[in-house]
């Protein structure tokens, strides 16, 4: 390993900073649209008469859009380049946002909401690849850690817009201008943040890895030159070339196959670590923690302001990761968040296991009602300061710039397949035990922690094309 105190502390170029940011306003997207359903559900189930599993469906659709998108990223980006498929991701936002807030129909929605997941799955696969790959190495972890904080800003900013839409028209159902409802309203205002993702495509340098594999090295080296200006860029192409070469003689020419069950086990590690950032359950707490609220004794009406406050925690613990991922690694931050993760849901299992009354109108007795609110912000704080920004860091450098994209885009698809699953699975777990689910959450938390320790090596510090080689099995890099 490289990394010096001084590469550490080295002061990071302005455009390096720059291209990071716009780059991450795709996550910023992504975050926006996968939340701000959750202001518009009442009203739109008003508004087209829906069934609960009709409903349920409109709302977990998008998540399916997003598996397909982020699958078919990769397939875009490696053939045709990063930007334009933030382009394209762009515009799938922009006509998604359009679609979704005129719908005339439960089918109609559906149809947009697929939309917007495609554009969700675009931007969930290019920003890490896109922010690794335009990074120097000793801010790599905090520059590609700008994902998931935009992630969980897009998050907040569509549940505080959804607030302030209904609130100003009296409700997501009611009128706002032009005699449009609010929770439409919701839904259109994602065009803006779109306009704004498709004109920064348009301003951003190719990534300097494509370009070499395209043969334009030229390009690559001017872009190097304008955000590591203080490293050697020959250098970085000769290591870009060198781990082509040797993929070409090893004859892995850019496919994600292996002999590990079909698949690379680089693309298995990328897969399991996509999956169990989704199977600890975090997206129990943001898409129904109103059980858990009104268990402790808050009113219905508070759940909106409570969501709100737990997105500014996620943000805040998100901070804490970026400032710490450079210094420590990444290893010891995963592993700290698991234990936490492990032991704050074994605490909400116990804490719901005392639990009296069924369905919505449970309570916790005694001391287990503050236990349990405890506990969900501990998971919460523990998940947003490791998981949830690593998992992307890792997802962006462990893999061989030859497949990074396609297998970005598989183990993002992986993930929003995970993430499908445990939304549409914990109403009926939820209904048949509340403890035993949290514990079985409790369990991948703990798998997780297993999982990093023996299959995870430390990639701080490391340039692209020395990283991915800690994920070659010994005696394979090479015939």
């Amino acid at each position: 390993m490289t990394t010096t105190q001084d590469q550490t502390v080295a002061k990071i170029p302005k455009r390096v900073i720059w291209l990071a940011v716009a780059g991450a306003v795709g996550g910023f997207l992504f975050g926006f649209d996968s939340s701000v359903v959750n202001g518009a559900v009442d009203a739109i189930k008003e508004e087209f008469a829906l069934s609960e599993a009709v409903t349920g469906f409109a709302v977990a659709v998008a998540l399916l859009g997003c598996a397909a998108g982020a699958y078919l990223a990769g397939k875009v980006a490696d053939r045709y380049g990063r930007i334009p498929a933030m382009k394209l991701g762009a515009l799938l936002f922009l006509v998604s946002a359009f679609g979704t807030g005129f719908a005339f129909g439960v089918w109609d929605l559906i149809f947009w909401r697929l939309v917007g997941g495609l554009g969700i799955g675009l931007a969930s696969v290019i920003a890490p690849a896109y922010i690794s790959e335009i990074s120097p190495r000793h801010v790599r972890g905090r520059l590609a850690s700008l994902q998931q904080l935009a992630i969980t800003t897009g998050i907040f900013a569509a549940l505080l817009s959804d607030a302030l839409f209904a609130n100003f028209a009296g409700g997501a159902d009611q009128n706002l201008w032009f005699g449009i409802e609010a929770w439409r309203w919701m839904f259109i205002a994602g065009a803006v943040p779109a306009v704004v993702y498709g004109w920064i495509a348009f301003t951003l340098p190719e990534s300097p890895r494509f370009l070499v594999f395209k043969g334009k090295d030229e390009e690559a080296l001017k872009v190097f030159e304008s955000i590591a200006p203080d490293e050697d860029t020959d250098r970085h192409l000769r290591d870009i070339k060198k781990a082509i070469e040797e993929d070409k003689l090893a004859g892995q020419k850019g496919s994600l196959r292996g002999k590990a069950l079909g698949l690379q086990p680089v693309v298995w590690i990328g897969i399991i670590l996509s999956v169990l950032q989704q199977f600890v359950g975090i997206n129990v707490i943001f898409y129904y923690s109103t059980t858990l609220w009104k268990a402790v004794g808050f009113q219905e009406k508070d759940s909106l302001t409570i969501s709100v406050a737990t997105a500014i925690t996620n943000i805040l613990v998100t901070l804490v990761a970026i400032a710490l991922v450079d210094r420590i690694g990444r290893r010891p931050i995963m592993l700290a968040g698991s234990i936490g993760m492990a032991v704050s849901l074994a605490t909400m299992a116990f804490a719901f296991g005392s639990a009296t009354g069924s369905g919505d109108a449970i309570t916790l007795p005694g001391a287990w009602g503050p236990a349990a609110l405890v506990a969900a912000n501990v998971f919460v704080i523990s998940f947003g300061a490791s998981w949830g920004p690593l998992v992307w860091v890792l997802l962006g450098e462990i893999f061989p710039s030859r497949i990074r994209a396609r297998a970005l885009g598989l183990a993002a698809a992986a993930q929003w397949i995970a993430n499908f699953a445990i939304t549409l699975s914990f109403p009926v777990m939820a209904a048949a035990s509340l403890p035993l689910t949290y514990a079985m959450y409790a369990l991948f938390a703990a798998a997780s922690f297993f999982f990093v320790m023996f299959k995870v090596p430390e990639t701080n510090g490391m340039a692209l094309e020395h990283a991915e080689t800690l994920f070659v099995p010994k005696g394979s890099a090479k015939k």
